[in-house]
């Protein structure tokens, strides 16, 4: 199994060390939740779905409990899910008040015709499969408030300037405001892979902008004859070069490695002017984890139970 909860300028100078043990133990308590349920005989279906809550449910990642917010204050909570033993796949976007979109998304996928629900109808949905839900109040944390009022305050800088090409990044010109992420990808006991990815999308996004996440192929893709993927980044370039699937194109079409074709597909998004990470887990049990920011939040966990955290470049 492989996690990531998001990329960007992640720097040890700029970390505290409570913070970056914070960070560690809940990649840690994820990746423990998800092999303790491979070993048991569980799908990869399950165990992703259920790593995935604990990052949700933790306010460190930007995703379920601790999600940034858009231009109008609110968390709207995208995600998806994907089988790569059915190809079937479920998700949602711009939800505010799931407490678990993840679980949402597998909904979708299990007891729906769809694929994608977005919004009023997905929380209808939600509600009516019994799942959790919650008052909008529950996504809050202060740390993400604050970085939406400065996102803010940097986007009427930009008024003032009259930056038409710096307002339409949406975040302002604070960068790293669209990344944070949560993924994960695994391979279970019948080598079947799955895929998930949540997210709270870009701090200070406008007009129901949605990412990459929610979006099959471009930042969440499982397919037992190749790969799982799950992407964090900036999801515009993410979307318009369909990386998630793209990486298991290269690898069926090409034959290249799950390493290769993660980094292939991730040179194209940098290309564009994009950054960001991924992470990939073939059908043999073969992890990838690029990214080309200064950190990326990411932990993997062997067949034989060793897990490694690592939240740096270096």
């Amino acid at each position: 199994m492989v996690i990531h909860g998001g990329a960007g300028t992640i720097e040890r100078n700029s970390m505290s060390v409570n913070k970056e043990k914070e960070y560690k133990e809940t990649l840690t308590k994820a990746l423990k939740t998800g092999y303790s349920m491979l070993e048991k005989g569980n799908d990869a279906l399950s165990a992703v779905e259920e790593t995935i809550k604990v990052l949700e449910d933790s306010p460190l990642f930007n995703a379920g409990k601790g999600a940034v917010f858009t231009h109008e204050g609110k968390n709207e909570l995208d995600a998806a899910i994907m089988d790569g033993k059915s190809l079937q796949a479920g998700a949602v976007a711009g939800i505010t008040t799931v407490r678990n979109p993840i679980s949402a998304a597998r909904a979708v996928m299990e007891k729906s015709a769809h694929v994608l629900l977005a919004g009023h109808g997905a929380e209808a949905f939600a509600r009516q499969v019994g799942l959790t839900m919650v008052d909008p109040k529950y996504f809050y944390t202060q740390d993400r408030w604050e970085a939406l009022q400065k996102a803010i305050k940097e986007d009427s800088l930009l008024s003032l300037k009259k930056n038409k090409s710096a307002l339409k990044t949406l975040g302002g010109g604070q960068k790293d405001a669209k990344f944070g992420t949560v993924g994960c990808v695994a391979l279970d006991k019948g080598n079947n892979l799955a895929a998930g990815t949540s997210t709270g999308g870009m701090t200070n996004k406008k007009y129901g902008r949605i990412g990459d996440s929610p979006i099959i192929g471009a930042g969440t893709y499982a397919n037992n004859e190749t790969v799982a993927v799950s992407c964090t980044g900036w999801g515009e370039f993410y979307i318009r070069n369909v990386v998630a699937y793209d990486i298991a194109a290269l690898m069926n079409y090409k034959n290249l490695s799950v390493d290769d074709a993660a980094r292939t597909a991730l040179e194209k998004v940098a290309k564009g002017g994009g950054s960001g990470g991924l992470i990939a887990l073939d059908k043999n049990g073969n992890m990838a984890m690029p990214f080309n920011t200064s950190g990326m939040y990411r932990g993997t966990v062997t067949e034989d139970g060793h897990i490694e955290v690592e939240i740096y470049k270096d």
